[in-house]
């Protein structure tokens, strides 16, 4: 398992094809990002995550994803002119995938089977019935700002639910421990 994420087949938001390899021996954090969710904000913290961790061996991914509510309905260069432009992001983004669905990319299909559970699941989805959405159902990615943790050999050890944000304890104490490793 801890291979095949490394070889699944990926696209920089610059359009360059590539795999998570060049990441190989670091922390990941994978986020599905949007620029229209009310989560958006959350790019402030994640990049500061980046710049307060990456010197450590963290590295946070980017991938746009469309999926919820046509909340990511920009082209790749929008999408990344929007997150340097208002948020100054740094890390890595990639290019626009699916990560539900019958087209859902590999790679969140490796994720969501591997980690079917997320820490602080549960408040999440009752605002999302409370505005008349239903959520997708376990293992499927709830919504935007979704995280997953890879250690640094590959394998997934952690699924954050959305609202779990960048300087939750308990996101910042899970990703401590794998850099400690």
């Amino acid at each position: 398992m801890s291979q095949a994420l490394y070889d699944v087949p990926v696209t920089s938001i610059e359009g360059t094809p590539q795999t998570l390899k060049q990441f190989q021996g670091k922390v990941l954090l994978v986020v599905n990002v949007a620029s229209k969710c009310g989560l958006t904000p959350q790019y402030e913290g994640l990049e500061k995550l980046y710049e307060d961790k990456r010197g450590d061996g963290l590295e946070v991914l980017g991938f746009p994803a469309n999926n919820f509510k046509g909340q990511e309905p920009g082209s790749d260069e929008e999408i990344q002119t929007f997150c340097t432009s208002t948020y100054d992001v740094k890390f890595p983004l990639f290019s626009k995938i699916s990560v539900v669905g019958a087209d859902q990319h590999p790679l969140y299909h490796t994720l969501t089977a591997t980690q079917p559970d997320a820490t602080g699941e549960g408040p999440f989805r009752e605002r999302l019935k409370g505005y008349g959405i239903e959520p997708n159902a376990v293992p499927d990615v709830l919504w935007n700002f979704e995280k997953f943790l890879v250690s640094r050999d590959g394998r997934v050890v952690g699924r954050f639910s959305p609202d779990v944000t960048a300087d939750d304890p308990r996101l910042v104490a899970a990703i401590e421990a794998e850099l400690a490793r």
